[in-house]
């Protein structure tokens, strides 16, 4: 199993480009199933999720072809089903379930199980379709579906949900009459669907705001579309910019994805210049405590807590940390103990004393973001970091070690 080993105390300088996004690719790639005829999305990360998306639309029977730029042509009849052994590597594969029952009329899909971070379940999702018509049965681990056609619904959501609400607007799209989704979610991701969606005929209207529209319609044509920059990405990168106290360069990076994350780097003493082709962060001497909640979208990104937690390790003051969106998002917090963190838990409540400097150790990585977060802090300690299990670091970055490399970073990966 491949590990990743840095040497820190090397500012990062220069330009580093971000990818597409992840979160944007794989419910993109799910929508495909809608339309007659092959679409096409480029701007494609190379990432094990996305390929586990390909392998899961070739399963249910689709002609899937390219990396960067993939072109997908859905079966003409008779999909078959997701199973298990490929739900169970990726949450997002769930998402194929809104596009089957509004495409086909009948869909059998593995529930997703359990994830690291905490509970993420999928009965907003079956609510949502059961209002819209659909038949719904739940038994040995798989979730079937069945409807002649989908009818438009009021639906409100229990809490905001990023993919209920695109697998509730993908098959709204095919319904019979118009679906309103009320408390949903507002995330960059859910308008670039939305986006999308609309370039192949559907009538969408409301997206980034907490109430959608979605007027059915009989017929959705194919499209091409270049996916959106990855906003978690560009923010991990500014981040790490900041925390080695460079002067970097993110191209692409979109400043109003980034409100929340830019609006606490400037208050930990980093200075931040936008432009039109992305965002440049510099930053000397000592950083600032500062206090972080994670919100839905537009407040501050769950998926971004951990970076920062490596950054207010070594802030002067104390940085209280708060995580509402996921029960179990700390397990990052006892391996930057061991490169001489104080970070001190209570449930969702972390307090960070900043230290003076960190060590590098042998840590390893629990979830996608904690991965990035270990990768921060052996950026800026003094020796060598090695980060086990980087698998979940090839979930959602691509090439980390490379563009790192790039803008001066001493970082490898070893087989």
């Amino acid at each position: 199993m491949d590990s990743i080993e840095i040497k820190g105390g090397t500012p990062l300088q220069g330009t580093i480009q971000v990818s597409g996004a992840k979160n944007a690719a794989l419910p993109l790639l799910a929508s495909a199933l809608l339309p007659h005829g092959e679409s096409t999305f480029t701007n494609v990360p190379d990432l094990v999720d996305v390929r586990t998306m390909g392998k899961l639309l070739r399963h249910i029977g689709c002609e899937v072809s390219g990396d960067r730029s993939i072109s997908i042509r859905p079966p003409a009849s008779d999909p078959k089903g997701a199973p298990y052994e490929l739900v169970k590597t990726m949450r997002a594969s769930v998402l194929v379930l809104g596009p089957l029952v509004a495409r086909y009329g009948y869909a059998r899909v593995s529930l997703p199980g359990g994830c690291a971070i905490g509970a993420r379940p999928i009965d907003q999702h079956l609510k949502g379709l059961r209002l819209m018509g659909a038949e719904v049965i739940l038994e040995h681990g798989y979730v079937e579906c069945k409807a002649k056609r989908l009818r438009g619904a009021m639906i409100v959501f229990d809490m905001p949900t990023v993919t209920g609400c695109e697998n509730l607007m993908m098959a709204a799209a095919l319904a019979d009459g118009t679906t309103i989704l009320e408390n949903a979610a507002r995330e960059p991701e859910i308008e670039e669907l939305a986006f999308v969606l609309n370039k192949m005929g559907a009538r969408i209207q409301g997206a980034g705001t907490s109430v959608i529209k979605i007027e059915g319609v009989e017929k959705l044509e194919p499209i091409e579309h270049a996916i959106m920059p990855d906003r978690i990405e560009a923010g991990t990168f500014l981040v790490a910019g900041a925390a080695t106290r460079g002067d970097l360069y993110v191209r692409g990076a979109r400043p109003d994805h980034l409100d929340a994350v830019l609006a606490k780097l400037r208050r930990a003493g980093a200075k931040i210049e936008v432009d039109a082709e992305g965002i440049r962060v510099r930053a000397e001497g000592r950083f600032q405590s500062m206090d972080i909640t994670t919100q839905p979208h537009p407040g501050f990104p769950t998926d971004m807590q951990a970076q920062f937690m490596a950054l207010a390790a070594i802030a002067d003051g104390q940085s209280i940390i708060k995580e509402q969106i996921f029960e179990n998002r700390f397990m990052h917090v006892s391996e930057l103990a061991r490169m001489g963190a104080d970070i001190q838990t209570d449930g969702r409540v972390a307090v960070v004393r900043g230290v003076a400097g960190l060590s590098g150790a042998e840590v390893m990585a629990t979830d996608l973001r904690a991965s990035a977060s270990l990768v921060i802090a052996g950026l800026v300690a003094e020796g060598t970091t090695k980060v086990q299990r980087v698998y979940h670091l090839d979930r959602g970055y691509e090439h980390i070690e490379a563009k790192l490399q790039a803008v001066g970073a001493q970082i490898q990966r070893v087989p």
